[in-house]
Order: C-alpha cells, then structure tokens, then sequence
C-alpha cells in the first residue's frame, strides 16, 4: 500500500512540473508577440482584401471566402482534367430574373422557375382537367348507345393493334405515376412520408422512370406506324368538330374509323408531345451520341420534358375517360377487339358503311361468323 502512495505522489507531482512548464511557454510566447506587434502587419480594410495575396488573406482575415465566390459565381472558366462541357465553370454566371431586384445565378434562376411557375402552372392544369372530367360525368353521364344492340361483333382493333395500344398505355401510366412523384412529391409525399423514405421511393421511381422512358417512345413509333392511315383529317371531321362530337344538334356527329377528337389526341399528343418528351428524356438520361451536355441544354431538355408530359397528362386523361366509364361500349371493344353493329354504326357510322360496302375488311367475332350483315340506318340529318 506505502509503495502505490508513492507512486501516485511521484505523478503528481510530475504533472505540476509538466503544467508550470506549459504555462511559463505561453507566457515567452505572449511577450514574444507583443515585442513584435510594431513589425506587424497594418489592419486591412474591407475593399482592399481583393488586393492581397490568397495567403496574405488568409492571414489578415482567416475565414473569408467572399472574394474566392465572387470569383466562381463570375463564370469563368478555370482548369479542371475532367473531359467534360463547363467542367472548369463551378457555377453558371449571374441572371436578372423579371421582377426580381438582385440577380442570380443561371442556375438558381432555373430552379426557382422550376419549382415555382412550371409546378405550380402544371399542377393546377392537370386539377383543372380531372374537374372539368368530373362536371361532365355528373352533369351528362356516360355517353350511351341509344339503338338496342344486334347481338352481331365486327372487328375494330386486331390483337396486334391491342397489344401495341397497352403497352403504350401501360408504360405511359408508369411514367406519369413516376413523374408526378419525383415532381410534386417533395410538396406532397415528403411531408407525410419522412425524408428517408421519401429518398428511397424516388430513387426507385426514378430508375423505373428511366427503363420505361425507351420502350415507351418504341410503343409510340409502332403505334404511328399501326394508326397513321386511319387519321388523315377527311370533310366530315369539320362537321364533328363543330358539333363537338354531339354535344350539340341532334344525335351523333359523322366519324370514320377515328372521330376528329381521337385524331387530335393522336397527332397532338400521341406523336408531338410524345416524341417531345422522349426526346428530352433521352437528353436528361444523356442517351443522344455526340451530343454536347452542356448546363443550359440540360435545363431546357429539363423544362421542355415537363411542358410536354404535362399537356400530355392533361390529354390522355381526357381520352382515357372516353375510353373507360365516359362511353359506353369503348372499353370492351379495346379489351376484346370487337364491337356491336349498333355501337359501330351510331358512333363511327362512315367506317361501319365502308365496312358493309366491302371497303374495308370486315372480320366477325368467332361465335357470329356466317351471319349476314345488316344495312346501316338512314343518316340522321
């Protein structure tokens, strides 16, 4: 016991010696520094720091950076080894914004127009779409078929035909459900749902979002190739269009194969805004071969891909409707691929005349094949 006593005397009194040696050294170091103070160099003001050697700098005013940010938010280029567009620019120049006081940089510009008008502008358009759905549901019902039907099918849409439309309107379901999570997610979703799984759940949607993108824009191109010669505008889709397939006057507008209203949405939405957006997807995932990446192309292929699926959202929820719970008969006919003669003649009854004068090829459904065609009815005037 006498020796562990001693012991712990001898160590304390080793750190007593230890701490007065410390102490005596910052005192010769404070003297130290006061003898020097006159050869020191002078207070520095403000304006003059963005004359000062970067290491003079960091002497006189430790921790300011500002005159390094002034440089980098300038846009110049400087060195940098990666083989990339801009890769020695660390941050876009400076941008005005309209009605903004203080400019900004390019790409704070980009994202608060991103996030602020294109969001907001979108969102309300596709709100506004499903209201005025849901106003024409209630206030008019689904569009019916007022002949009783004649227990006889003809074929509208071949399986080939059937198969190409929903894989286009399956993957085009998976991008939209994909696109307005990684879009209004953060708004909506992030809230409710927490950061980490929020980052998980986008992080899959965007990788499911980006194998889908290609063999949509493949099911569009084979589908254009399968309906194009159907969807030449003819004389009687002026007469549609100024009825509003039937909204107004009495009974149905004139259609052949496809109403003017289907040929819209295939031109306009199927084929513009659909190649639209592919080819901006393809520039966002960078899949376009010799092409130069640059920020600006990246933020425009970025707002051109939102302003096309949006409107393309906005359509194919029109057209979806009619072609579910809006018009009766429509449904089944993409399902199976046949319809009723009373459905065909009263909804596109210049395609049903071409198909019982022989114009066009009239295949039966299996369990009708044998039984004689019955002769459209008189045109309503």
């Amino acid at each position: 016991m006498k020796r562990w006593l001693a012991m712990l005397a001898v160590a304390l009194a080793a750190g007593t010696s230890l701490a007065a040696d410390a102490t005596a050294i910052r005192q010769q170091g404070a003297a130290a520094n006061a003898a020097s103070a006159p050869n020191a160099a002078p207070r520095v003001e403000s304006l003059d720091i963005l004359k000062q050697d970067p290491a003079e700098r960091t002497r006189d005013q430790p921790g300011n950076n500002a005159p390094v940010w002034r440089k980098v938010v300038a846009g110049e280029a400087h060195y940098s080894s990666l083989p990339y567009p801009e890769s020695g620019v660390l941050i876009q120049p400076k941008a005005q914004l309209p009605g903004q006081p203080v400019a900004t940089t390019a790409g704070e510009a980009w994202r608060r127009f991103r996030n602020g008008p294109m969001i907001s502008i979108g969102g309300w358009l596709i709100l506004g779409v499903l209201a005025a759905i849901a106003v024409m549901y209630f206030a008019k019902g689904p569009i019916k078929v007022h002949a009783p039907p004649t227990g006889r099918k003809i074929q509208r849409f071949t399986p080939t035909e059937r198969f190409v439309h929903w894989t286009t309107a399956i993957t085009f379901v998976v991008l939209a459900v994909s696109g307005l999570c990684m879009m209004f997610g953060k708004f909506v979703l992030m809230p409710i749902i927490g950061h980490s799984l929020f980052g998980y759940l986008t992080y899959a949607l965007k990788t499911i979002h980006n194998f889908v993108g290609p063999l949509f824009t493949v099911a569009i191109i084979v589908t254009f190739i399968l309906f194009v010669k159907d969807n030449f505008p003819i004389v009687a889709d002026l007469k549609w269009l100024a009825r509003l397939g039937g909204m107004f006057g009495q009974g149905h507008a004139p259609a052949g194969r496809f109403n003017a209203g289907e040929k819209l949405w295939f031109w306009g939405g199927v084929t513009l805004l659909g190649l639209a957006a592919s080819g901006s997807g393809f520039v966002l995932d960078k899949l376009v071969p010799n092409l130069e990446y640059t920020r600006f192309m990246m933020q425009g292929a970025n707002l051109l891909h939102i302003t096309a699926t949006v409107l393309m959202m906005g359509l194919a929820l029109g057209h979806i409707y009619l072609g579910t719970v809006g018009m009766e008969g429509a449904y089944k006919a993409m399902r199976e691929g046949y319809v009723d003669d009373a459905w065909a003649r009263e909804h596109h009854d210049i395609w049903y005349r071409e198909v019982v004068d022989g114009k066009v090829p009239r295949v039966r459904a299996p369990e009708h094949d044998g039984e004689a065609v019955q002769p459209p009815a008189p045109k309503t005037i």
